[in-house]
Parts: structure tokens; C-alpha cells; sequence
């Protein structure tokens, strides 16, 4: 289920995010501290609609709050620290600028849930109701576990931006190699029978199909060319003719949508097809589905590469099998 996909990613990687936080705040190296701010105003600005900005940008160090919403009048304080002190250590600061703003608390690294049962004093009568404005990686996770599967979507992309890891190249061999061979015993209902790459430039090709937002994903991933290369081959060495199933299975997919969808839509659709195909096979062992994403990539640009899928600005023509 899509649902929980996207959900367990941002659940893994929120809680990675706070987990780390927190050790390195131990440490006394606050680094990502203040990249936090950061992500948070944007995250924030996603999850509820705000319009917030970082007052530190202009201001280092603004006393008592750091992101501010000046259309939804809302004040935000982000912290690493979660006591009522430090809560009422904003909320007595010099505010008077904020006079009718809503004050929200977000704790980055530690569990605020007793502070939602609490009392603050509150000088400056901002709005401010503990049980709803002090959010910690609890709360955010109810708040996403609700959201239509549109909104998740949105929120999955954004954090899979924004937290990406790469993984380990041993590791991302193994799991290309077994992704491989997922694919290759998969029903693709394949018509093409061989084929034989096309002299072309990539930057070419890019331009020529008019892929803007896949333009990214195939220079990231092109490089990665030589290690599926080398695991078709060691599998052809076999007698598995496993690179020959893949390539097929993935122009397929690309034929059975080219024409009702753009350039881009195509393109990472493709990769949906190839991902489902992963997730819904008896051979399928669960890893964590940014590393599915990287894989599947992974192996539909080294399709496009091979002139397997899209059009070749050579022969100003779909690129057939040879």
C-alpha cells in the first residue's frame, strides 16, 4: 500500500533526523541546529499552509523566536530543548512586535508531550494553547498519518529531497544485482527480442525529448551506467540473458505510455511501473523505498543511456531494437 510506503519513509527519516540532533547536541556541535530552522520553516510551510521565514536570516540570534508568518500572523520558536522553561523564556522576551500573533513551539530532537498538559506565563497574551501549538516528531507523524495520499505524497517527496542519503556502493550493488534479478523473472510481456545501443549525446537526448524535471535524475544517475553494465554482463557470462529481459520490460512500459502522457510524466512513470512491479513480487524483500527509488532509477536511465527508451536526436526517430 502506497500509503504506508510513504508514511514508514517519513516516520524513518524524521525520527533519523531527531536521533542525530540530539546526539550531536550532546556533543555540543549544533551544526545542523541551525540547518533545522531551516528545514522546519519549509516543512511547516508544506504540512499547514504557512508562510513562514527565518528571522535568523536577518537577525542572528533573534531574541525568543525564529521563523515568523507575518499573513497568518504566527511566531515560531525551534528548539532542540523542550522544558516549560524554555517555552516561557520566549514567551516573556520583548514581543510587543507580536502583539494578535499565535506562538508555536517545535521541539526538533526531544518528546514534548508532557508540555501539551501544562501552564505558561504569557505577558504578552499571545495566542498560544500548549495541547495544539507545541509539536514534536510525534505530533508532525499523526498530523501526516491523516493526510489525503496527494498531500503524503507531497510531504514523502519533500523529506525524500531534503534527508537524502546515499547508500553504501557495496550495498548498492547487492541490491541492484538482486533488483535485477526481481525484474528478469518478472511478466513484462515483452514483444522486443534484442537490442543494441545508439550512438547519441545524453545532453542531446535530454534536450531533443524535452525532459526538464527528469534532466536532473538521468546526470545524477548516469554515472552509475558502468556498475548495471557490469552486472548484465557478469549475469550474460551466466547464460541469463537477464539485461535483454530488463531492457525490454522497461521499453515496453515506455511504449504502453508514451503517447497519452508528457515527456517528464513518462519518464517517471516508468519508474512507478518497474517499482511496482519490485514491490508486488513473491521475490521481494523489503528495503527502505528511497533506496528502491535510487535502484529503479538507476536502471531506467541506464535504459535511456542504451537509447532503449525516448527518442534519438540522431535518427530523429524512436529508437528501435537493432
Amino acid at each position: 500500500m502506497n500509503r504506508a510506503i510513504y508514511f514508514d519513509f517519513i516516520q524513518s527519516k524524521l525520527t533519523a533526523l531527531a536521533s542525530n540532533l540530539e546526539a550531536r547536541g550532546a556533543l555540543n556541535i549544533l551544526d545542523q541546529h541551525l540547518h533545522s530552522e531551516n528545514f522546519y520553516l519549509h516543512f511547516c510551510n508544506l504540512l499547514f499552509g504557512w508562510e513562514l521565514q527565518n528571522l535568523n536570516t536577518a537577525n542572528q540570534n533573534a531574541a525568543a523566536i525564529d521563523l515568523v508568518d507575518r499573513k497568518n500572523k504566527i511566531v515560531v520558536q525551534v528548539s532542540a530543548t523542550a522544558t516549560k522553561q524554555k517555552i516561557e523564556s520566549a514567551l516573556t522576551k520583548d514581543l510587543s512586535a507580536y502583539s494578535g500573533y499565535s506562538f508555536k513551539f517545535i521541539s526538533i530532537s526531544k518528546d514534548a508531550g508532557e508540555l501539551r498538559s501544562k501552564t505558561f506565563r504569557n505577558p504578552h497574551g499571545l495566542t498560544f494553547d500548549p495541547a495544539a501549538d507545541i509539536f514534536d516528531i510525534v505530533l508532525l507523524l499523526k498530523t501526516i498519518n491523516i493526510l489525503r495520499i496527494e498531500q503524503l505524497k507531497e510531504v514523502y517527496d519533500f523529506i525524500k529531497k531534503e534527508l537524502k542519503t546515499e547508500p553504501d556502493p557495496l550495498k548498492m550493488d547487492f541490491n541492484l544485482t538482486t533488483i535485477i534479478e526481481i525484474l528478469s523473472k518478472e511478466n513484462w510481456n515483452q514483444s522486443s527480442s534484442s537490442y543494441q545501443s545508439v550512438p547519441f549525446e545524453i545532453e542531446k537526448k535530454i534536450e531533443f525529448n524535452q525532459l526538464d524535471k527528469a534532466k536532473t535524475l538521468i546526470e545524477d544517475y548516469k554515472i552509475h551506467y558502468y556498475r548495471i553494465d557490469k552486472i548484465y554482463t557478469d549475469f550474460d557470462k551466466q547464460g541469463a540473458n537477464k539485461s535483454l529481459s530488463i531492457l525490454n520490460g522497461i521499453r515496453d512500459a515506455y511504449l504502453s505510455i508514451e503517447s497519452n502522457t508528457t515527456p517528464d510524466q513518462c519518464f517517471f512513470l516508468i519508474i512507478k511501473k518497474a517499482t511496482e512491479k519490485i514491490i508486488t513480487s513473491a521475490n521481494f524483500k523489503a528495503m527502505p523505498i528511497d533506496e528502491l527509488d535510487l535502484y529503479v532509477g538507476i536502471l531506467v536511465v541506464d535504459a535511456f543511456v542504451r537509447c532503449k527508451i525516448f527518442k534519438n536526436p540522431i535518427e530523429n526517430n524512436h529508437a528501435h531494437p537493432r
